[in-house]
């Protein structure tokens, strides 16, 4: 008769939500004058890169004064190239604290940073140890919804989100799902090593799972990851992203790590299988825009919002970024996977297509064989070219993929050189 009852008064609960989150307003608009924060709570414990033991903290903000028992929560992950930054970072206290008076409860947390020697396998476990503590970060949440119900979060709507190494940790966190796939990055003793990819930082035993992303200029390893059925995305990235790329190439914050597929080529990865997202292109602008800028702030929390009030089923109209910066009329609007824009502001030519050859090169780093698959139709040549700028091997592919095989070359970095005639692409190759 228990089980009963509560599978009733779930039903009810859960009757009363779909008929209108955003009925009074909330989670659409700020509704709460206030919002009170709560600073360093333990999350987890994990062992660092350079075996330190590291207690793993986190702030929570949350409307003052509410009264709903069943509230959407938002993780927020800092940037800082998985080196540097922390849960107080401007752009992370700012998301938390509009995300809060909206109704929302946010998290914003630290999380373990550190690597050395700065290489390529390196960056990649540092990017596993941050997803762990994400994911020991989601758990935290389930458990306590599960126990003290202290956050009143509905375990339903739980997202995460961040900028830069923080969204590339969200990002990995929903699409990085299997460990074979990290395979070509790490071997699996490594992986076992390291905790696998839930990873052991705490609360075990509760789920990680999510609803959706919020995408801050950030990165997937492999856009493939992305598959059918995952959650969906909202990304913002602006074209002149130097630091990570807005289309595909090397993650550079100030010294070459490893090579990323940026928020366009996530879009037209979700598009092509079906997962629903939403984009929005800074056209001309830097790496995470909107921090200590109020205008590109206030349309990225517009755009987040529209995004979320999407997936919790509020019926109103969804607003679109209210207060965009003065180089709005040179934006690309929100994309949708059907192309169509959303106001006259969308160019009537691509400003962009200089960037927009690209290609998946995997394995990388590679040993005896690599694979090429550029993002066009018809005919194209391929180099692999030392430091000296010669060429090692030429190959003229006609509609196909390429396949280099790399026996009787020296271990070491090269690049290598998609060409169509009118457009080229580079990206460095370890060979070991």
């Amino acid at each position: 008769m228990k089980k009963f009852t509560l599978f009733f008064s779930c039903l009810i609960a859960g009757s009363m939500w779909a008929q209108n989150p955003c009925a009074t307003g909330r989670y659409a608009t700020d509704v709460f004058a206030n919002y009170t924060t709560t600073s360093d709570i333990v999350y987890g414990q994990n062992t660092s890169w350079n075996g330190a033991s590291t207690t793993l903290k986190l702030d929570v903000y949350q409307p003052t004064g509410d009264t709903e028992t069943n509230r959407p929560l938002i993780i927020w992950v800092h940037g800082g190239s998985f080196i540097g930054g922390t849960k107080t970072d401007g752009d992370m206290v700012a998301f938390s604290q509009k995300f809060a008076k909206k109704g929302y409860v946010c998290a914003s947390i630290d999380y373990r940073l550190g690597f050395f020697p700065f290489d390529s396998a390196n960056a990649v476990k540092a990017v596993v140890r941050a997803v762990q503590d994400l994911r020991a970060a989601v758990r935290f949440f389930y458990k306590d919804k599960q126990t003290s119900n202290t956050y009143k979060i509905d375990t339903n709507n739980i997202y995460v989100g961040g900028s830069s190494a923080g969204a590339i940790t969200s990002l990995h966190l929903a699409y990085l799902d299997d460990e074979c796939e990290v395979s070509d990055y790490l071997n699996q003793t490594t992986i076992t090593q390291l905790g696998g990819l839930e990873g052991t930082s705490g609360n075990p035993g509760y789920s990680s799972n999510v609803k959706g992303v919020l995408n801050g200029c950030g990165a997937l390893a492999r856009y493939s990851w992305l598959e059918a059925s995952d959650v969906p995305v909202a990304s913002v990235h602006g074209t002149n992203d130097a630091t990570v790329k807005y289309n595909r190439g090397i993650v550079n914050p100030g010294t070459p790590l490893m090579y990323l597929d940026g928020s366009r080529m996530i879009h037209e990865r979700a598009c092509a299988v079906g997962v629903e997202n939403q984009f929005y292109t800074f056209l001309g602008a830097p790496h995470v825009p909107y921090a200590g800028n109020a205008a590109y702030m206030d349309t990225t929390v517009n755009f987040f919002r529209d995004f979320l009030i999407k997936q919790l089923g509020c019926t109103e109209a969804i607003l679109q970024p209210e207060n965009a910066p003065a180089q709005a009329v040179l934006l690309y609007p929100i994309d949708y996977c059907d192309g169509s824009p959303v106001n006259e502001v969308c160019p009537t030519s691509s400003l962009v297509e200089e960037n927009l050859l690209s290609a998946l090169i995997y394995p990388n780093p590679a040993n005896d064989q690599v694979h090429i698959v550029p993002n066009v139709t018809g005919k194209y040549s391929v180099d692999l070219i030392d430091n000296t700028g010669r060429v090692l091997i030429h190959k003229e592919i006609d509609n196909d993929m390429c396949e280099l095989n790399l026996n009787g070359i020296t271990a070491g970095n090269y690049f290598v050189r998609v060409s169509t005639g009118k457009t080229s692409y580079s990206e460095i190759l370890v060979k070991y």
